[in-house]
C-alpha cells in the first residue's frame, strides 16, 4: 500500500503582518548555557562500571564532602552522568526560574525518578550564569498501561534552573537599535523603512540591506516604548514562494498557486504529459478531478485550464496515476531543472 503525504499551504504573494513576526531586534535573543552533573536516586538504571567518568565524578563529589573514596570501589548503579542544557532568556534577572533539559552521556537505561544535583550552567565565555537542580520528569509513556517509556535517557527539570548572573543590556540609554529580518528580502526591508518613517514623520529608519534596518530614537520617546511601537506596526509582507521537500518522509509542501509550465515527464515506467488549455479536454477514459483539472488515464496526460497548472494540481495528478512519494519528488526536481518550475525548490 502506498502512502502519500501531501501538504499544500496557501502562500500569498503579499500579506499584512506585524513587524515583530518578520524581524528580530539585534541583541535581544536567547543564549545557550550548558553544564555537567550527576543524577541520583535511580532504581538501578544508572551508569554501569564501564562509565569511568561517572565513577570519578561520584568520587570527586564524595571527596568534597570529606569522604575519601577510590573510584574503583564504587559499584552503585543508582547514579548517571548527564549534560544539562538550557536557553538563557534575554533580560533574565537574578532568581528567575527556567526549565532545563537533562541528557544522559553514559550507559544509563533510564533517568526516571532521579534527582539532578546542583549543576553550574556556563555560557560560551566560561562564566557561570545559572544553577540547576531538582527532580526529573521524562514525560510518561508512549502507550497506555505498561507501554514503552517515551525517551527515558532524556528528561526535564521544570523550573529547576535559577539565574545567578545577569547579562547587562542597557536599552534605556541607547539612541539606536537594529532590526534584522528573519529572511532577506529587499521589498520587505524597504516596506519596514517606509512604514516606520511614515509613523514618526521623519527618517528614523534606514534600510541598510535586504535584511538590516537601523533605527534612530525619535524625540520624546524611550527606547523601550519606541521598539514596542515599531514591533506592533503592520507591513505588506512579501512572502517568497518555494517548494519544500523532505525526502526522508516523502513530504511535499508547496503553495497552491506555484505555476508549472507545460512539460513532458518520464520517471521509470511513468510518462506524463502536462497540457495547458483554454478549455479543458475530457477524452475517453479520463478522470475529472475538478472543472480545471482532468487526468487522461489511457495516455497518462494531465489537462489543466490555462492559469491553473500548479504544483498542487500536478501532485494530485501524479498521485492519481500511481506515482510513489519518491517518484513524485524526483519528478518535481526534474521539472525544476527543466525550467518548468520557476520558484526555489529546497530539499531538507
Amino acid at each position: 500500500m502506498r502512502i502519500f503525504i501531501l501538504l499544500f499551504c496557501v502562500l500569498t504573494l503579499s500579506q499584512a503582518t506585524r513587524i515583530s513576526e518578520v524581524a528580530n531586534i539585534v541583541g535581544v535573543r536567547d543564549n545557550q548555557i550548558i553544564g555537567y552533573s550527576l543524577v541520583v536516586g535511580l532504581k538501578k538504571t544508572g551508569d554501569g562500571t564501564t562509565s569511568k567518568f561517572t565513577l570519578q565524578s561520584i568520587a570527586n563529589m564524595l571527596k568534597a564532602m570529606n569522604i575519601d573514596m577510590n573510584p574503583v570501589d564504587i559499584k552503585s548503579k543508582n547514579v548517571a552522568a548527564v549534560v544539562v542544557t538550557a536557553k538563557f532568556a534575554p533580560f533574565a534577572r537574578q532568581g528567575d526560574a527556567f526549565d532545563v533539559t537533562v541528557s544522559s552521556i553514559g550507559d544509563a537505561k533510564s533517568l526516571e525518578g532521579g534527582t539532578l544535583l546542583m549543576t553550574p550552567l556556563k555560557g560560551v565565555d566560561g562564566k557561570i550564569y545559572a544553577l540547576a537542580q531538582g527532580p526529573i520528569t521524562i514525560g510518561g509513556k508512549n502507550e497506555r498501561g505498561s507501554g514503552a517509556e517515551s525517551h527515558p535517557t532524556v528528561g526535564m527539570v521544570y523550573g529547576g534552573g535559577l539565574v545567578e548572573r545577569e547579562i547587562n543590556q542597557d536599552m534605556a540609554h541607547q539612541q539606536t537599535a537594529t532590526l534584522s529580518l528573519k529572511s532577506s528580502n529587499f521589498a520587505n526591508s524597504v516596506a519596514i523603512q517606509k512604514v516606520i518613517n511614515t509613523k514618526y514623520r521623519s527618517n528614523v529608519a534606514t534600510a541598510v540591506d535586504p535584511r538590516t534596518i537601523t533605527l534612530q530614537l525619535p524625540q520624546n520617546k524611550s527606547m523601550v516604548e519606541f521598539l514596542a511601537e515599531v514591533q506592533s506596526l503592520n507591513i505588506d509582507y512579501e512572502q517568497d514562494q518555494k517548494i519544500i521537500i523532505n525526502e526522508r518522509t516523502g513530504t511535499i509542501v508547496a503553495g497552491v498557486d506555484v505555476e508549472v509550465k507545460p512539460v513532458v515527464i518520464t520517471q521509470g515506467d511513468i510518462t506524463v504529459k502536462i497540457l495547458s488549455q483554454n478549455s479543458v479536454a475530457q477524452p475517453a477514459g479520463s478522470v475529472v478531478m475538478d472543472k480545471s483539472l482532468v487526468i487522461g488515464l489511457n495516455e497518462n496526460e494531465v489537462y489543466t485550464e490555462k492559469g491553473t497548472t500548479t504544483v498542487a494540481n500536478i501532485a494530485r495528478s501524479l498521485q492519481k496515476l500511481g506515482a510513489s512519494p519518491k517518484e513524485m519528488i524526483s519528478i518535481l526536481q526534474a521539472m525544476k531543472s527543466a525550467g518548468a518550475i520557476s520558484v526555489d525548490l529546497e530539499v531538507i
